[in-house]
């Protein structure tokens, strides 16, 4: 029971001064002029004023800078190649540690007025000859490579700054790899940790440079073991892997074995495997990576535990809600930024509707089925759009076989699979898949029982399927799809029967939250263990609710909005599963039941926008 139907029947001591008579300072002794000065300055008298001349060291470097143009009071002359250049000791001590120890420290350089220096070009040098006198430096694309050299040989910290400012600002996919490089040579640890994460953050498009071709066996090992490497899927970094390797394939093919143990190639597709270790040339000249990838294949379709985890981009979380039922159905698109505790309206829905699924897939969220319900028009959709958060655009998807309400939808082996649902009084037991890359669905096999309102989640590349209700009933039963033989097998039910909870998995567990039993709305909650095919209960959300969304963040359930039997409800609740407890999050903006919400962990490359030209850009139905 999502509400709809109630609504249709419803309608944070300076010291003590001195006293006037103190003398200023003792006989013999060199005059303390500056404490004195300060001492003055706490008097605070009426009749004593304090000037700070702003422009007075300005004029000073100023005068300094024309009186070594003139060679006046000049003591040392550095040699540097063919060029002289006439200077002052004290500024150049005062702008760099290098040169204060040449004259201060006691070494022979102390008592000469002429130095001869060495891995220095006599054109930079007078850059930052100018810089010490004057504070000014002018980096350019040409200059910032000898300047930053120069700079870090003679220690001018601000000069370093500004040129890795300089670096910083011009990062870019052809050349990030090079400035990391040029940063870690030279020692400057804050370049190179922004040089890296640009690295990471573009790692799609950095591997598609020479740069990336260049890297050293170690280099490229220490980058894709990287768990923030911001990628759609681990089939981006075996086919970065793929293209190092066929650059300079007789020199590298020994090495790939060690590589691509750095590849999570647990996250691969057994298509995927299976089509590489029957095509890939380079996999054929290297049987013992053939046989790493069999053993991989083998345990994907035997459904085990993956040993390594997915990867953590460094990015933006956001938790998407689209649709959903308050007084008729609605277009809007929300996203709950984790980091900012902030809710945000994006684009709205090209139809409005409840009842609808959910998913990212491949950095776009994807609005599968409901039922359009409003004021004069009331059908159930057989509709799929796609959401581009990078443009904050939707567009139409192809559709699917039959309209489905309240459908369940996950994805598994990278397809989106939509599962039960209604077209009217009809319930379905039918299952389809939807191939983003083809923009085509194919149905699977049906399950055993048709559902309505059901849940559905994946563990282990298998998809259950969780009550629900068939039209008479409100279900208990389970089922489990196998995606290798196409075929569902019944397994535990669940304690309490339920249609319209709210349902995801974490590591090995299923959640099933809330509910409708025919009677009421729920509050229990109870996980299913998919290693050992157990029910067990764990602690009731706040309200008693169905029709709700659940979605996982950070190890953690969020269980938003929902019906409960006389409100349509705006509370978020957050369970940790370390604790048995939940706790209330940020409300959503409004009450709404029946919508459809899916986390975003990873920034959609400039790749992927290739998704939107497949899709056709026809009008949503009248």
């Amino acid at each position: 029971m999502d509400g709809e139907k109630d609504y249709q029947r419803k309608k944070d001591a300076p010291g003590d001064a001195p006293s006037p008579g103190a003398a200023p300072f003792a006989s013999g002794e060199e005059t303390d002029w500056e404490g004195m000065l300060n001492t003055e300055r706490q008097r605070g008298d009426l009749g004593d004023m304090t000037f700070c001349m702003a422009n007075y060291l300005k004029e000073t470097m100023k005068m300094m800078f024309m009186m070594r143009s003139h060679h006046m009071l000049t003591d040392v002359i550095l040699e540097v190649g063919t060029e002289l250049f006439h200077a002052h000791k004290v500024i150049l001590a005062a702008a760099s540690p290098y040169f204060k120890a040449m004259f201060t420290g006691g070494l022979k350089e102390c008592e000469m007025t002429r130095v001869k220096l060495q891995g220095v070009c006599p054109t930079t040098m007078a850059r930052l000859m100018y810089f010490m006198y004057t504070g000014q430096i002018r980096v350019t694309e040409i200059t910032v490579c000898s300047l930053l050299s120069a700079a870090t040989m003679f220690q001018v910290s601000n000069v370093i700054d500004a040129c890795s400012v300089f670096l910083e600002r011009q990062l870019d996919p052809t050349n990030a790899i090079g400035i990391a490089n040029f940063a870690e040579q030279h020692g400057c640890h804050d370049l190179y940790h922004k040089a890296n994460q640009f690295i990471v953050q573009h790692f799609n498009q950095i591997c598609q440079e020479e740069e990336f071709l260049q890297l050293s066996a170690i280099q490229l090992v220490t980058l894709i073991r990287k768990d923030e490497l911001n990628v759609q899927e681990e089939r981006e970094v075996y086919n970065a892997v793929l293209k190092w390797v066929k650059y300079n394939e007789e020199a590298r093919r020994p090495k790939m074995e060690h590589i691509l143990h750095a590849v999570r190639c647990q996250y691969l597709t057994p298509n995927f495997l299976r089509e590489q270790m029957k095509n890939c040339d380079v996999l054929k000249k290297v049987p013992a990576c053939r046989e790493y990838l069999a053993q991989i294949f083998k345990d994907l379709t035997l459904h085990k535990k993956p040993v390594v985890k997915e990867r953590t981009p460094n990015t933006r979380r956001v938790i998407y809600i689209a649709g959903g039922f308050f007084k008729h159905s609605l277009d809007v698109l929300e996203g709950y930024n984790a980091d900012e505790k902030t809710w945000t309206q994006h684009a709205k829905l090209i139809v409005p509707r409840s009842g609808l699924g959910g998913a990212f897939l491949k950095g776009m969220f994807y609005a599968v089925g409901g039922r359009h319900n409003s004021p004069g028009s009331r059908y159930d959709s057989d509709w799929v759009d796609r959401y581009n958060p990078m443009t904050d655009q939707w567009r139409p998807c192809s559709p699917m076989s039959v309209p489905r309400n309240r459908v369940g939808v996950a994805v598994m082996d990278g397809l989106l699979y939509a599962v039960g649902g209604s077209a009217g009084i009809e319930y379905h037991n039918s299952v389809e898949c939807y191939d983003p890359d083809q923009d085509t669905w194919t149905s699977v096999k049906p399950m055993h029982i048709k559902r309505l309102g059901v849940g559905v989640a994946v563990v282990n590349r298998l998809l259950y399927a969780i009550g629900g209700f068939d039209g008479k009933n409100r279900l208990s039963s389970v089922e489990c799809y196998h995606p290798e033989n196409d075929e569902w097998t019944m397994v535990s039910p669940m304690k309490c029967s339920r249609s319209g909870a709210g349902v995801a998995s974490l590591g090995q567990y299923i959640y099933v939250i809330g509910g409708y039993d025919g009677k009421s709305q729920l509050n229990s909650v109870e996980r299913y263990d998919t290693e050992h095919d157990i029910w067990e209960n764990v602690s009731s959300v706040t309200i008693a609710r169905s029709a709700l969304s659940v979605t996982i963040l950070d190890g953690k359930l969020y269980a938003m909005g929902g019906y409960d039997g006389t409100t349509f409800l705006n509370i978020v609740e957050i369970y940790d599963p370390t604790q048995d407890q939940w706790v209330e999050g940020v409300p959503m903006t409004s009450g709404r039941s029946g919508h459809a919400s899916a986390v975003s962990y990873y920034q959609c490359p400039i790749h992927c926008d290739h998704l939107d030209y497949n899709i056709s850009l026809e009008k949503p139905p009248s």
